[in-house]
């Protein structure tokens, strides 16, 4: 199959793993998250841009030490070389999909906690 189709908001909110990478190509990656309340990213800087859409909890992004209160249907674009965190400040988990261009960790990378977490970059697979 060339391509990938789903209803995102449907898998965003089901999903209950950290970081679930759903799709890559060579120019682009779907990545899925859910951050527990009282959690954060952690303070990160990529050579990519990401856009980041918020389907459920609340928080802040912090870009380039400006901050942003975020909720459910924000979104957020981070440019290539900005230092960014995103931090649940809310009561219930928040769940967000992201999308790296071009794509950012290993394809099929599943991490089913933040304690979990890897940094396995982008080695060249692809969905396809």
């Amino acid at each position: 199959m060339k391509g990938y189709v789903l209803n995102i908001e449907k898998e965003t909110l089901e999903n209950t793993q950290y970081r679930r990478v759903l799709y890559t190509t060579k120019n682009s990656q779907l990545v899925l998250m859910a951050i527990e309340s009282g959690d954060e990213i952690g303070e990160e800087v990529h050579d990519l841009d990401q856009f980041i859409r918020f389907e459920q909890g609340s928080g802040k992004v912090v870009i380039d030490g400006v901050g942003h209160d975020v909720e459910d249907d924000f979104a957020v674009v981070i440019p290539a070389g900005a230092s960014h965190n995103v931090l649940n400040t809310g009561e219930e988990v928040m769940k967000l999909y992201s999308v790296y261009t071009p794509p950012e960790h290993k394809h099929g990378i599943v991490h089913k906690t933040k304690a979990d977490e890897m940094h396995e970059h982008f080695d060249g697979e692809v969905s396809e």
